[in-house]
C-alpha cells in the first residue's frame, strides 16, 4: 500500500524505526510537538495537512495520524477522498506504553500525573508533557479535553467529581522507556532532573505495539479507528472506545 502518515515530531525516532521496517511505501510528515500548546490550531493544522494528501496527485490509499484525543486537537478531523487511520489513544502516554491495557493500568489512579519520553526531551524546551510549555505540572490532555467541550469552570468540576482522591497530582513523574531508544540514555537524564526537584521518579517500559501496528496496514478496530471518506472523528471519551466515527 501506498500511505501517508501525519505524526507529532514527539514520535520522530519510533515512527522512522516503524516506517524502515513496514512492508509498505509510507510518505511522512511530522508537526511540532509545541504545536499542542493550542488544540484548536493544531486541529486547523491537521486538517490542512489532511487536505493536502487527498489533492496531492497521490494515490494514498490511507492516511495515518500519529496522534490521540490530544486535548481534543483531532476531534472534528474528517476524511475527505481518502480513509484515515488513528490510534484510539487519549494522547501520546497510550501510544507510547504501547496499549490502552497498560495507559489505563499505570494511569487510572492519576491520569494527569506527568510523564515524558525520548521525544520530549529532544523536540520540547521542558522535560514532561505540559500544557503551555512551561516547567510546571497541569492536568494534563484529559483536563483539557473537558475545557474544550464544557467550558473551565464546569470542567474542573466534573473533572473533580471524576477523581475526588486525586485532587493534588502525587509526586511522582513518569520516563516511559522505549526499548529502541534506550540506549539514548535519557531515562537517567529525566531522573537526575526530577529527583533533583524533590520528586519520584518512576520508569515505564514503552512499546511499539501501536505505532508498528498503525504501519503494518493490520488496524484491529479495538486498537484502531478506521474514519471513512465524509466521516469525521468524535471522541467518546471512556478507556475502551475512546473515538468514534461519525457522519456523513
Amino acid at each position: 500500500m501506498n500511505l501517508k502518515l501525519i505524526a507529532c515530531n514527539v514520535f520522530m525516532r519510533e515512527a522512522c524505526y516503524g516506517v524502515a521496517l513496514s512492508p509498505h511505501v509510507i510518505d511522512l510528515e511530522f508537526t511540532e510537538l509545541g504545536d499542542h500548546i493550542h488544540s484548536g490550531t493544531l486541529r486547523e493544522r491537521l486538517q490542512a495537512l489532511i487536505d493536502a494528501a487527498a489533492t496531492s496527485g497521490k494515490e494514498y490509499d490511507a492516511i495515518l495520524l500519529l496522534f490521540g484525543l490530544c486535548g481534543n486537537a483531532t476531534v472534528g478531523l474528517q476524511a475527505r477522498k481518502i480513509p484515515m487511520v488513528i490510534p484510539r489513544a487519549h494522547d501520546c502516554c497510550t501510544i507510547l506504553l504501547g496499549s490502552k491495557e497498560a495507559f489505563r493500568t499505570h494511569f487510572a489512579d492519576n491520569p494527569s500525573r506527568p510523564f515524558s519520553s525520548a521525544g520530549y526531551l529532544e523536540r520540547g524546551d521542558y522535560y514532561m508533557r505540559v500544557e503551555d510549555g512551561e516547567n510546571r505540572i497541569h492536568y494534563g490532555d484529559g483536563f483539557a479535553a473537558y475545557v474544550e467541550q464544557y467550558g473551565e469552570e464546569n470542567a474542573r468540576y466534573i473533572w473533580e467529581t471524576m477523581h475526588p482522591a486525586h485532587l493534588d497530582l502525587d509526586n511522582k513523574a513518569v520516563f516511559i522507556d522505549v526499548p529502541e531508544t534506550a540506549g539514548l540514555g535519557y531515562a537517567g537524564q529525566f531522573k537526575a532532573v526530577v529527583e533533583s526537584e524533590g520528586k519520584e521518579c518512576v520508569v515505564l517500559p514503552g512499546s511499539l505495539a501501536i505505532i508498528r501496528g498503525l504501519l503494518s496496514g493490520e488496524w484491529d478496530p479495538q486498537v484502531f479507528l478506521k474514519i471513512e471518506p465524509g466521516q469525521r472523528v468524535q471522541g467518546a471519551y471512556d478507556w475502551d472506545e475512546v473515538i468514534r466515527a461519525v457522519g456523513p
